[in-house]
């Protein structure tokens, strides 16, 4: 059992960690405002896209809880200024989106809150279930002492339950088929090297961080067995959107032969869309290309390019796992 938790919702309150200050400090911050929920997940002290989802519908559930406005006033600003924090993670939408179902069913007042209450108790339960089961159908994909390279962070700090690309990991590891991982640091914002090793280590995998420009030397050298990512928004044709530098990865993958695995639950697909042309990307400002932690590296006034996401086009996809099954190409999910 991990000594740490993402989030919770406890006594009216939504308990997260501040992954911002990882993995140095592990601090935790208690609220019961949507505003400081939205805020938390714009400065990234709340991030992965199962967990920002949840995150929203706590955060539709503690809007509700003591209002200051009317009923329909104070949801639908609670639900603007939280979908307005990231666009590119469709769980956010779709968690929002169910919380907006519960509000549309409820005309007594007295009982909004529970009724909301329980349904982001619920979505939260189901990411835990559906931790599992990512990590059930993706196990099958590993060789006895699979040496693995990962990008961001996919773990239990992504995620309501022990995380997708992350849990695979942590499952095949416990039986044998995975005895090391590289973590990328991803940068700029160094999520590899801050989380993914935080939680590589609380697990007890042994694991080396490596700099995101090092992979394909790894791969020349035939040190990766398979690479498994995360996703934060998959089109219906299989391209995918991850951290920026995932896109990549696949590349290199596909050069060296090696297998690319995408690890999510299926509320991060998005039926809507038949391609990845279709997703917005994140743009991020310039002061996390021109500063690492609060140092300044660089000059402020020189432009930079920051998205915070990539698209991976489906035909340099192995499989992705969700928590209903395992595709292979041709993808329609």
């Amino acid at each position: 059992m991990s000594d740490f938790f993402s989030l919770k919702y406890e006594n009216d309150n939504l308990i997260f960690i501040d992954q911002t200050k990882l993995p140095l400090v592990e601090e935790y911050i208690t609220t019961d405002n949507y505003q400081r929920i939205a805020l938390a997940i714009e400065q990234l002290e709340i991030r992965g896209a199962p967990a920002i989802g949840i995150a929203a519908a706590y955060g539709i559930t503690v809007a509700m809880k003591e209002r200051a406005n009317s009923v329909s006033t104070q949801f639908n600003d609670a639900f603007e200024r939280l979908a307005s924090t990231r666009p590119t993670a469709v769980n956010l939408f779709w968690a929002l989106e169910e919380m907006r179902k519960v509000y549309d069913k409820n005309s007594n007042e007295v009982e909004l809150y529970n009724e909301l209450k329980k349904r982001a108790i619920e979505i939260h339960t189901d990411d835990i279930n559906s931790c599992e089961a990512i990590a059930a159908n993706g196990i099958e994909l590993f060789q006895k002492d699979s040496v693995i390279l990962t990008h961001c962070n996919t773990g239990q700090l992504a995620t309501g339950g022990a995380g997708t690309a992350f849990n695979v990991i942590q499952r095949a590891f416990k039986v044998g088929r995975v005895s090391k991982v590289y973590a990328d640091e991803t940068r700029p914002l160094l999520q590899g090297s801050r989380l993914t090793a935080f939680e590589l280590s609380k697990a007890n995998i042994p694991f080396e961080i490596v700099p995101d420009s090092a992979a394909a030397f790894l791969m020349k050298q035939r040190k990766i067995d398979a690479v498994i990512v995360g996703a934060d928004r998959i089109a219906k044709n299989g391209d995918t959107a991850n951290k920026i530098g995932t896109y990549n990865l696949a590349i290199l993958c596909n050069y060296y032969n090696i297998p690319f695995y995408i690890a999510a639950p299926v509320s991060t697909v998005d039926y809507s869309i038949p391609n990845g042309n279709h997703i917005e990307i994140e743009m991020r400002g310039n002061e996390e290309v021109s500063n690492i932690r609060g140092v300044q590296v660089t000059k402020s006034e020189y432009d930079a390019y920051t998205p915070a996401f990539d698209i991976t086009p489906h035909e340099l996809i192995t499989a992705i796992i969700t928590d209903k099954k395992l595709h292979k190409p041709p993808f329609d999910l």
